[in-house]
Formats: C-alpha cells, structure tokens, sequence
C-alpha cells in the first residue's frame, strides 16, 4: 500500500510508526496514550523497580528510564520485551487516558473505533474490546513485500485465525504453507512462526493470541 494510501486510514487513536529497520521501527503514539506513563504505571502497580524490569525484560534499565520519560520511543521490539515482562497486552498501549464514551459497554470495540498500529507493509487493526483481558483480537493488512519480520516469533500463548481476503505464507515450526481466504489455522504456545505476503493483491488475516495457563507453558 502506498503511502498516501495509509495516510487515508488514519483515524483517532491510530499508533503510527516512523520507518527503520524492520524489527528495531519506532513507535509514536498519539497524543492520548503517552508511553512512558503507562509503562510506568503499569510498573509501579506490580512494585518493579527499574532495575527488576530490566532483569525480567532484557531492556537496560537506561532504555527503560529513557522510555518512562518519554525521551525515546521504543522500537516494536523492546516495547513487546517489556509489555511480556509486565504480563500486559500490547492492547492497553492503544487505550486513551478519557475513558470509554457514556453508555457504551466496555466489552465492545465499535467499527469505527479500532486503533491501527502502522508497520509499513504490515498493519494491525485491533479488534479486542476495551475491557482488560488476555485475549487479543486483530486484523493483520499485509501488502506485498510484508511480512512478520526476518526472524521467526516466539510468544507464550496460542495463535489461530482465517484469512479473510488474498494469500500468505505461514511457517509454523519447520512447516510452511500457503493460505488463501477462507484457510483457517491454529498453532500452541512458544511454537517459532512467522508470515509473509503472497500473491498479487493485498492480504487481510483475522489473528486471535489466547491466554496460556502457567502450567501449560511448562
């Protein structure tokens, strides 16, 4: 997708992405959700120092006090090493500090109310409600030339989903497929995967992460 293109599907409450390398892009929020309160937030509640997230997470404590300061944004990388180690969602970075609107349930996500985490040829649409929870709900637009990044992801929960429109490659473990609209699939927990654009015509995928029990991740 073109810029111009993305630009047009910017909405309030979208998180944007300044382009670098693949896995190390930043990421700006708008003006709603600063990153460094709501990590910090998120840290005093569950009475971390920073020298105890830095151990949990792999993010020196420099970057880490850099991030709570708002004096760097951190890449999709290392802001994902701290939301694990702080056993959050990447859900609660999309969430602005006013509250829902009057009247409206917070187990509902409007359609005209899903934020959009840019990553050039890869964008996600959250569809998760607002209530905080485990399960996380998505649309992933893939154009051509997008992918899940050159190194495979591992992450402590279970994946599944259905492409809704075009096609992917999908490599879950040493297995690769690919999958046109109406393919379904599902995968378990810490299992290496990734995913790539095929075909000519941009892809859309419905991708669920479920919560994972402790004992089911030993």
């Amino acid at each position: 997708m073109a810029e111009s293109e993305q630009a047009s599907r910017s909405a309030p409450g979208q998180v944007s992405l300044t382009s670098s390398a693949p896995e190390e892009r930043s990421i700006a929020f708008d003006h709603h959700t600063p990153v460094g309160g709501v990590i910090r937030r998120l840290r005093k509640t569950k009475s971390l120092s920073l020298v105890q997230l830095s151990a949990l997470s792999g993010v020196s404590v420099g970057m880490l006090s850099q991030v709570e300061r708002d004096v760097s944004n951190p890449s999709v990388r290392i802001l994902s090493a701290i939301l694990r180690a702080l056993d959050a969602p990447m859900s609660v970075m999309f969430e602005p500090s006013t509250g829902h609107p009057k009247g409206d349930p917070d187990f509902v996500r409007r359609a005209n109310d899903r934020p959009i985490l840019e990553l050039g040829h890869l964008n996600k649409e959250l569809l998760a409600s607002k209530s905080q929870h485990s399960l996380q709900l998505m649309i992933l637009h893939i154009d051509k030339g997008g992918s899940s990044g050159e190194h495979p992801l591992t992450y402590p929960a279970e994946k599944g989903g259905m492409v809704l429109k075009g096609e992917i490659f999908l490599r879950v473990g040493h297995d690769e497929t690919r999958l046109s609209a109406g393919d379904s699939f599902a995968f378990g927990a810490l299992v290496p995967h990734s995913f790539r654009h095929a075909g000519d015509q941009p892809a859309e995928v419905f991708w669920v992460i479920g919560p994972v029990s402790l004992d089911r991740q030993l």
